[in-house]
């Protein structure tokens, strides 16, 4: 392909308005500078055929997948630290008395709402790894520090500890579009993201080790720390030396397959990205219905996700009556629930394509899961229904999955997620708030909170689930544009006519 700025199509385009479906003409002209980046790569008449594709498929999966599922592993563990600490010493030794708790959990959402958009604009910026692996590698270095202050260093430190962390998921979105088809996208983001669970096993696990000989020459808790930062650490260094920035930079492919990965995601209508920062996208993310449906849902969903992230143990602790040691083991089985849970719920995919579906099944049953622990009268039963609630990051996954495939136009796509993360921000900085000292140890406000956001977010999930539905039925209406490479102008989903939403 040339390198001078050439004229990639000049054609109409016809699109819908969301409110009235009248029909607008737009005349679009792209050049070099404004198309992805995928468009340098793009090559005409490449056809890949069914065991190429999945054989490229399986080099993926086992050269990122791991990785990115480990380090959203660690991610979670560092984030919910404050939490195993609490029940280990760290409320008597930083003098935590009242709601001061409670603020080790808001403060890290306090950091990451100030520095999501400046993270997300950077990963647009520059190289998406050698961005994300630095910050990973700075929080690392942060969360060794937890082990050190009294209690408002380790409130700066929390905070400091939620910018650097407002990378990492921003980052992962962009690595799922790049790399993969949008019906491959669904299932790889509920395997990276239902690691999380893995990382609450390993928490807690950790954790467990430490109290049950707590006899070391500084305090446990500090340990926990000391320990989840040096891994953090380590694999902020291996992803930045093992994770390509591109898909066409990837050690693993051969040059022709690094040509037929191109060709793969040419059906998403998307490329890889495109560094240039486009106000428009930005206006027409900030004022997309989809964007502030998202926005509603992520704080109804992570209002309940911010309270259990950093009150789980003090809940099976104080209103459970388990021991220090048990409560640590206890936690446990959520991590498992999440991981098994919410991939064979999106394994399904494979046979019912529609995503949204699934997602209105599993926040249907998490609403029955968040009713047992708020009204059952037996322990048991409310242990079950605590335990069976961690499928809901579902909903979450669903709308990430959503950006990755569902948002077109890479400014948009970089704008809509980083919103959706202010307001799980919103949400999780919430969260903490429903936890008031004086209704221990049952917390019953806070339970019912979890059960009246997760009505609300089984309608707004049916909400956007009817809007992708609508607009697909538009834009069948509309003449197909028939150019080579319309595909990677970086035009987004409401430009380009061919786009079609994955429901």
């Amino acid at each position: 392909m040339s390198e001078e700025k050439r004229e990639v199509f000049d054609t109409s385009v016809n699109s819908v308005s969301s409110n009235d479906h009248q029909l607008e003409t737009a005349r679009i002209l792209r050049t070099d500078k404004d198309a992805d980046i995928a468009m340098s790569y793009a090559t005409e008449g490449v056809v890949i055929d069914e065991a190429t594709n999945r054989r490229i498929l399986r080099k993926i999966d086992l050269c990122l997948g791991p990785l990115m599922c480990i380090l959203y592993a660690c991610q979670f563990m560092d984030k919910v630290s404050n939490s195993y600490a609490s029940v280990m010493g760290l409320r008597e030794d930083l003098n935590m008395v009242g709601d001061m708790y409670s603020w080790t959990g808001t403060s890290f959402y306090l950091g990451y709402l100030a520095f999501v958009f400046p993270a997300s604009y950077m990963l647009q910026r520059l190289p998406v790894i050698k961005t994300v692996g630095t910050f990973i590698i700075i929080w690392g270095v942060l969360l060794c520090l937890h082990s050190v202050p009294q209690y408002a260093g380790f409130i700066a430190l929390r905070t400091l500890l939620g910018m650097m962390e407002s990378a990492v998921t921003p980052a992962f979105v962009i690595i799922t579009s790049q790399w993969y088809k949008k019906e491959e996208q669904f299932l790889r983001t509920s395997c990276w993201f239902a690691f999380n669970g893995i990382g609450a096993i390993m928490g807690s696990g950790i954790a467990y080790g430490l109290a049950i000989r707590d006899n070391y020459t500084i305090h446990a808790w500090k340990l926990v720390f000391i320990i989840t930062g040096c891994i953090t650490i380590f694999l902020g260094f291996v992803t930045m030396l093992h994770v390509p920035d591109t898909p066409t930079q990837a050690w693993f492919l051969t040059a022709e397959e690094k040509v037929l990965v191109v060709e793969r995601i040419r059906s998403n209508n998307q490329g890889f990205g495109n560094r240039k920062i486009k106000t428009y996208q930005i206006k027409e993310a900030l004022t997309d219905l989809q964007t502030w449906l998202f926005v509603l849902f992520a704080i109804s969903n992570n209002i309940p996700n911010g309270g259990l992230t950093n009150f789980s143990a003090i809940l099976l602790s104080e209103d459970f009556g388990y021991s220090k040691t048990t409560t640590l083991l206890m936690n446990m089985p959520t991590g498992a629930v999440e991981v098994v849970g919410c991939i064979a719920l999106a394994y399904t995919v494979r046979w019912f394509k529609h995503r949204m579906v699934i997602a209105l099944i599993a926040q249907s049953i998490t609403l029955m899961c968040s009713c047992l622990l708020a009204f059952a009268g037996p322990k048991n039963a409310r242990l079950a229904g605590y335990y069976t609630l961690y499928i809901f990051p579902i909903g979450m996954i669903c709308a990430l999955s959503c950006f990755a495939s569902n948002t077109a136009g890479h400014t948009k796509k970089v704008t809509t997620n980083a919103t959706y993360l202010v307001a799980y921000c919103v949400g999780n900085l919430i969260g903490p708030q429903t936890f008031i000292t004086s209704q221990a140890p049952s917390y019953s406000g806070a339970k019912i909170a979890i059960v009246v956001n997760q009505i609300a977010g089984l309608i707004l999930l049916a909400a956007i689930y009817y809007v992708y539905w609508r607009r697909n039925i538009a834009k069948d209406k509309l003449e197909k544009v028939s150019n080579e490479h319309l595909e990677f102008a970086d035009l987004t989903d409401k430009e380009n006519p061919n786009f079609r939403y994955s429901c």
